[in-house]
């Protein structure tokens, strides 16, 4: 699959971002039947991170993921996608998120592949680390 320059550098621009999630643990869904699949197969808690390229996915919403972790009580799962790269993944997560506006980044504590709890953009920009940490691990602590 030959791709254009642009989709080109935007990959190798984010792959760093990827990794972020991915080295702490999380793994990545970026096609919507590895999405399906992973909702149709899942049991217990998930915490998702709708990744982004956006300075506030960099500064708040990938830092207060991993921060979160270390939490007493955490997800048994955590999964990823990529808004703005993998786009039919994201969509199809989306869609899993039912009525809730779209939101880049955002994350969501599903329990039994239902969400539980959300976190949209305006709950990640311009606040800080630690109150994002502090709303996941209240979270946690009720559905974990």
């Amino acid at each position: 699959m030959d791709m254009n320059p642009y989709v080109e550098y935007m990959r190798e621009i984010a792959q760093p971002m990827r990794d972020e999630l991915t080295h702490a643990g999380f793994k990545e869904l970026i096609t919507p039947e590895q999405v399906n699949e992973f909702i149709e197969a899942t049991e217990g808690t998930t915490l998702v991170v709708v990744n982004s390229v956006c300075g506030c996915a960099a500064g708040l919403a990938r830092p207060a993921a991993k921060a979160s972790l270390s939490n007493d009580k955490t997800p048994e799962t955590l999964v990823t996608v990529f808004a703005g790269q993998d786009r039919e993944a994201t969509e199809q997560m989306r869609d899993h998120f039912g009525d809730l506006e779209p939101s880049s980044p955002s994350m969501a504590l599903l329990k039994d592949g239902k969400v539980v709890h959300f976190i949209p953009r305006e709950d990640i920009e311009d606040h800080e680390v630690e109150e994002i940490v502090s709303n996941l691990t209240r979270a946690y602590n009720q559905y974990c």
